[in-house]
């Protein structure tokens, strides 16, 4: 993404937004600084219109593409009919118990995946899309269908952050959830009958991504689009960690006493391993994967889905 004015790029910094309380306000700001970062950039021209536009497809009428986007664009874009541009759209979050982790002074994964799927929503409200919501972790905590009334945002926001409270929850009374996605997906993908685009946002912290992308591969069989947000925190990449430490299990309690440099390389390989699976198993099945690291501006993550949502016609 092309450079922004500061006031934009601030309302999309992770660690600005993680001091404020109402989610609205912090969907509202990320949105409105992405647009306005947007129409400074080269996709200039594909920011307000691309809920009215789709791409000019060898075939289609000429007489049918709008010039004066061509004019701003450089990029031939047919005008659609408002029935066409109404999408369904579902964003999954993995609410497991180890996505509250965050390294000191950054934000947690699940506020930032609870950020990121506010603006989303608000964002496909906004342009008369519906939009459902699945909260996972080793099971389905919560399944809201897809609607594209204004009023529907309010019972999304509401689901989010009580899902975000819970995930944050601390104390030996707090509940702990594995993550196992592939099931969770599976349950989803068999009750949507209508073509609509689905944003999967966890830590894919499983240790079975085979079925994950089983899951994954499920929906492009039933014809959906799939965005993948795989997030992590940047010590979970880096793992530099240089005294003897305790690991704790976020989600089985589970201790471990170890020395990091021990195990820093084989931990690194077996990480990008497993990177390079999804990356390529995705690619490979058209779905979009796009690794984010918590400290990410968030219009990373936001182009990443008008992309996606502007081939859907």
């Amino acid at each position: 993404m092309a450079r922004t004015d500061q006031s934009a790029r601030v309302l999309l910094e992770p660690a600005f937004l993680s001091k404020l309380q109402a989610l609205d306000l912090i969907a509202r700001m990320i949105v409105e600084g992405f647009l306005t970062g947007l129409h400074k950039s080269p996709y200039h021209g594909f920011s307000v219109e691309f809920a009215e536009h789709r791409q000019y497809i060898p075939g289609d009428p000429i007489h049918h593409i709008d010039w004066k986007v061509y004019a701003k664009s450089d990029r031939f874009m047919i005008k659609e009919y408002e029935q066409e541009t109404n999408l369904r759209s579902y964003l999954m979050i993995d609410v497991s118990s180890s996505t509250p982790f965050a390294d000191e002074g950054r934000i947690e994964k699940i506020r930032y995946a609870t950020y990121l799927a506010a603006a989303l929503a608000y964002l496909m409200l906004q342009q008369q899309d519906a939009v459902g919501l699945l909260l996972f972790s080793d099971h389905v905590h919560k399944i809201i269908p897809a609607r594209s009334a204004r009023s529907h945002l309010r019972i999304l926001f509401r689901e989010m952050e009580a899902a975000l409270r819970t995930a944050l929850a601390t104390g030996k009374n707090a509940p702990r959830h594995r993550t196992d996605v592939g099931p969770c997906l599976e349950t989803l993908a068999d009750r949507i009958p209508r073509r609509g685009l689905m944003v999967l946002i966890s830590d894919l912290w499983d240790p079975n991504p085979d079925r994950i992308l089983r899951a994954l591969k499920h929906f492009r069989h039933r014809q959906h689009e799939v965005v993948v947000f795989h997030l992590q925190d940047p010590r979970e990449v880096r793992f530099d960690y240089r005294d003897e430490t305790i690991f704790v299990d976020m989600e089985t309690n589970a201790r471990l006493n170890v020395q990091p440099w021990e195990l820093r390389d084989g931990y690194k390989r077996l990480m990008e391993e497993r990177i390079d699976l999804y990356r390529k198993q995705c690619g490979a099945n058209r779905i979009a994967y796009e690794r984010v690291l918590t400290d990410t501006p968030f219009d990373v993550a936001m182009l990443r889905y008008l992309e996606k949502r502007s081939r859907l016609h």
